[in-house]
């Protein structure tokens, strides 16, 4: 990757990452082109600091504090006129790479952000349908120009100026397996569940249990999720399951008081 007019590094690929040794190989492989990969681990005990320093990143380790802030932090140390925000579960298609590389050398002063489509992986298939395609994020923006903000769950990159619509996809390796999805499920619904709301009633739990019906019709039929065959149908219950914790968390913050410990 050339340098720009100004002799700083052209394009900068910014991670966050822990305990990802598994999946971040794939990433380093997709953007060899970049002139520099950043790289904020949260306390990897797996070797992932080791190989993210093998492939030439710059690691920098801080404790964690939240999607946003956490993918701030690494945004900020980057030094390239570019930076390309990723997560460790994600690579670039080579159509996304040559696309990102053509697409920043002929932007005009204008254009301070890039969105790309994200086409996810699961249970061994390229996943279509469901909601889950095409998923446009915004993940290459001017240094300087954009802000991660959030609250906690739905973390999304602030752009100061126009953003341009890239065609080819972000490949994101999602979950491992069935177990790592539903282990995700239960993090995030505990993470809605905590967000200060009003009091929840106990007519909250009866509406989960419609919501989360009407997100399985939604994902498996409305989005044509079993398109997808197997892993579609997975998608949709489980989809459907996370709607209902979330009901239920919510109800249980407002209703279970904490056990007491028994004294003997």
């Amino acid at each position: 990757m050339s340098k720009s007019p100004t002799g700083t590094p052209k394009l900068s690929v910014a991670v966050i990452a822990k305990n990802e040794v598994d999946r971040i190989g794939s990433l380093f492989d997709s953007v060899a082109a970049a002139d520099e990969v950043i790289v904020v681990d949260s306390g990897s005990t797996d070797g992932t600091i080791e190989l993210c320093e093998k492939r030439g990143a710059r690691v920098v380790t801080v404790g964690w504090s939240g999607y946003a802030r956490q993918k701030q932090i690494a945004m900020e140390l980057a030094t390239g006129e570019w930076v390309l925000n990723l997560d460790a579960d994600e690579a670039l298609s080579p159509e996304l790479a040559d696309e990102i590389r053509r697409s920043i050398d002929q932007a005009d002063e204008s254009i301070k952000g890039f969105s790309m489509p994200r086409l996810s992986r699961y249970l061994n298939k390229w996943i279509r349908h469901g909601g889950w395609y095409p998923d446009r994020k915004i993940r290459l923006v001017k240094r300087g120009c954009a802000h991660w903000i959030g609250d906690g769950l739905h973390e999304r990159l602030e752009v100061a100026g126009s953003v341009r619509e890239l065609q080819h996809p972000l490949l994101h390796y999602v979950y491992r397996d069935i177990s790592d999805q539903l282990n995700t499920i239960d993090r995030f619904s505990s993470v809605f569940a905590k967000v200060p709301r009003q009091p929840v009633s106990n007519l909250s739990v009866w509406l989960g249990v419609g919501h989360s019906f009407g997100k399985f019709l939604e994902c498996a039929f409305w989005k044509l999720g079993v398109l997808d065959g197997i892993p579609g149908l997975i998608i949709a219950v489980n989809s459907a399951f996370y709607v209902f914790l979330k009901h239920a968390k919510s109800w249980e913050q407002t209703h279970v008081r904490p056990s007491s410990v028994i004294q003997e």
